[in-house]
């Protein structure tokens, strides 16, 4: 498996659903406690930005990966931003070499990559629950989610506010597989909006 074609995949999943995001639902809150849909939406296309920049030159700014904006089409601010991204990795026989991605260190970018799958299977939930539309993770995106998921850190060090992640929440024993990753992800797969 080429993980650039499960990414490009996770890429377009997650754009059907930010198409289907209207104006007015671009204050409603989602799952992500300090985002708004608007504030998540920016967030995603700074971190496309942002993997872009570190895939093309090695590392990039903290400017970079928080510096995304949606302009008056928050739809097309992140289909562009995803094009940068899937030419930024085009180059295959590169993948091994290393890149730093954010506050987490310097990896193959073949591994980064899946750091970037993980955040577009996540946020296509977090959008999809905030704007109460319909969203089915692919399984292969979710096998690889997970596993990646297990292996980050869960400490009042690592987890918490101003860090990449909640604190993992608990879920059932019988749970799903991607039930699992959103817990581990610190949400509460029964979220719901408080607007419903």
């Amino acid at each position: 498996m080429d993980i650039r074609d499960l990414d490009r995949r996770a890429g377009a999943v997650l754009g059907e659903v930010v198409m289907q995001v209207r104006p007015e639902q671009l204050w409603f809150p989602t799952p992500c406690p300090d985002w708004t849909v608007r504030g998540l939406l920016r967030h995603i296309v700074s971190e496309n930005e942002g993997f872009a920049a570190a895939a093309l030159n090695g590392s990039a700014p903290v400017q970079t990966w928080n510096g995304g904006r949606l302009g008056d089409n928050p739809a097309g601010a992140y289909r562009r931003s995803n094009v940068g991204v899937a030419d930024a990795f085009a180059d295959g026989g590169a993948l091994d070499r290393l890149m730093e991605v954010r506050e987490f260190g310097s990896f193959p970018r073949r591994v980064a990559l899946t750091f970037h799958q993980l955040d577009c299977v996540v946020h296509a939930w977090d959008l999809a629950r905030a704007i109460d539309v319909t969203y089915d993770a692919p399984p292969d995106m979710v096998e690889m989610a997970l596993a990646l998921a297990r292996r980050i850190p869960d400490t009042d060090a690592t987890r918490g506010p101003g860090a990449a992640f909640e604190r993992s929440v608990k879920v059932s024993g019988n749970a799903s597989d991607f039930d699992q990753l959103l817990g581990l992800l610190g949400r509460n797969p029964d979220w719901v909006s408080p607007l419903d």
